[in-house]
């Protein structure tokens, strides 16, 4: 159950009656208004961070990608809250709004652009990280999880509590679960269980007017647009209830390694016409990657997968569907749920990451895109990638199976609609180690050519794209409050037809788009 929340009436009433004028702050007024118009007597310096304070530093500097860092300290935020409830985040909102501040909301520090920490226009950002708190209720086979909380950490509390439970969520585990929700969220369940998003039964919500709401205040539409639709577009979610599913005491996993030659080719060309009719307990996935060691190192392949069962039950299974892996029972591992999240995350031999250590095991500069794939790609285009990828140092195309219950869930269901005729996701990411701006532009340029290479390949009109990948070179809000046309330009590749729902949820709930960034939901004009 989660927690109810204190309310202050009077101080509520004296709250509604500020009058939200057009005004710049400085850090010291922001404060003043933390301090006294929203929650007089409270000490805002054990969690409003501004630029001249010790800790606000390392507080932006904590993202998954720091490509942005060298950016001008212009565009970084005027402060950094890190709220320890509610009203903390009512108090933020609504003193942002009173002085013409955006505000902007870190789960986990993943966004792949770094849109949680910059714009161009003045802004503070909401740290989620201390509302991290996971209450599971196994009777009913739900869970409480705040917004703050990692996979990691949610993953770890599930087992704690049960060894036949689990949540189809994400492969990594320090990603936050505030943005990995709201984007849908696919990991090694997703065939047997669908996205995140599809099993979150309810959540709590502080709109741009500082009420809190859960499914029943928020209404259908609302609770419809935050499964996968970007909650930042909406409010600040603050927690989430989930259905836990059920996974068996005894799981199966293997790494199968190929030097990119031909045979191996011939292996990806079968993995795409199989990988997303196989029984839905069997996910296989599949990663092409060169990682340049200052040796002859050839470009590679993984066969990386999760199954539902035991060795006895896959062998057989594999022999039949895909013998030209030629999977044996010594390549095999059985092991628990939870001991297969630390194996995708290649943690085998550490559990830090899911006890709520906020270093981040993944942190590098790298530049991404995604698309979804509805026919096999031709053998000829994977000798070409083979030949762009020694080009580069550290690059990966990662190639996730969907079918089995995402082709059960309407593209309507929730607003991720990559559903029935995608055979896969592909994540293109490439990496480097210098972070100026020179290094940044050489590699951003070689993955735009890869990307605009493997565009005859992959879906069209639109060609598609995972909000949770975040790419703006798909497009932007030009315009201070956006508009449908330009909006329309990447959010349809993002939701397909969804978008213009999302749209009409987004004009009712938010009509002065507060809650806006450079790919916000926008908002219908009269």
């Amino acid at each position: 159950m989660c927690p109810k929340i204190a309310t202050k009436t009077t101080l509520w009433a004296a709250i509604v009656t500020i009058t939200f004028i057009n005004t710049i702050a400085t850090h010291n007024e922001f404060v003043s208004c933390m301090n006294n118009y929203i929650i007089p007597f409270t000490n805002t310096s054990t969690y409003v961070y501004t630029q001249n304070m010790p800790l606000y530093s390392s507080l932006v500097s904590s993202q998954h990608n720091p490509r942005f860092a060298n950016l001008s300290l212009s565009r970084k935020p005027l402060a950094i809250v890190t709220p320890q409830n509610e009203q903390e985040i009512r108090a933020t909102i609504l003193c942002s709004r009173h002085h013409g501040l955006q505000v902007r909301v870190r789960s986990g520090g993943h966004d792949y652009e770094g849109m949680s920490y910059l714009s161009e226009t003045p802004f503070v950002v909401l740290d989620m990280r201390n509302l991290n708190s996971v209450t599971i209720n196994i009777n009913d086979e739900t869970a409480w999880v705040q917004s703050g909380a990692t996979l990691g950490e949610l993953y770890y509390k599930i087992a704690q509590v049960s060894k036949v439970h689990g949540y189809p969520a994400g492969i990594c585990p320090s990603v936050g679960v505030g943005g990995h929700f709201s984007g849908g969220g696919f990991g090694a369940m997703v065939r047997k269980y669908g996205l995140a998003a599809d099993n979150v039964i309810d959540a709590y919500i502080i709109d741009a007017k500082g009420r809190f709401l859960d499914r029943n205040a928020m209404g259908e539409d609302l609770f419809w647009a935050i499964r996968g639709g970007g909650g930042a577009s909406f409010g600040v979610i603050v927690s989430w209830k989930i259905k836990l599913v059920r996974v068996p005491r005894t799981v199966t996993v293997f790494s199968i390694y190929k030097n990119m030659n031909r045979r191996a080719i011939e292996s990806i060309n079968q993995w795409q016409h199989i990988a997303s009719k196989l029984k839905e307990e069997l996910y296989i996935r599949l990663v092409i990657q060169y990682i340049h060691d200052n040796k002859t190192t050839p470009v590679q392949v993984l066969f990386n997968s999760l199954y539902l069962g035991e060795t006895k039950d896959l062998t057989p299974l594999m022999n039949r569907s895909f013998p030209q892996l030629g999977l044996k029972p010594e390549d095999c591992k059985e092991m628990s749920w939870i001991e297969s999240v630390l194996f995708f995350a290649g943690l085998e031999n550490s559990t830090k990451v899911l006890l709520g250590n906020k270093t981040d095991p993944y942190v590098s500069y790298f530049k991404a895109k995604s698309d979804f794939v509805i026919k096999p790609i031709p053998k000829h285009v994977f000798v070409k990638i083979r030949k762009k990828f020694i080009q580069q140092k550290l690059v990966f195309m990662i190639m996730e199976p969907f079918g089995g219950r995402m082709s059960e869930i309407s593209e309507a269901d929730v607003p991720f609609p990559h559903r029935r005729g995608n055979l896969y996701n592909i994540q293109y990411l490439v990496k480097w180690e210098v972070n100026d701006v020179r290094a940044s532009n050489e590699h951003i340029d070689w993955m735009r050519g890869l990307y605009e290479y493997m565009k005859p390949y992959v879906s069209k009109h639109p060609r598609t794209a995972y909000v949770n990948y975040r790419d703006l070179d798909l497009g932007t809000n030009r315009e201070v409050n956006g508009s449908y046309l330009e909006g329309s330009v990447w959010g349809e590749k993002y939701f397909k037809g969804n978008f213009k729902r999302l749209v009409q949820v987004k004009s009712v709930v938010d009509p002065d788009n507060f809650f806006r960034n450079e790919q916000s939901i926008p908002i219908h004009r009269n």
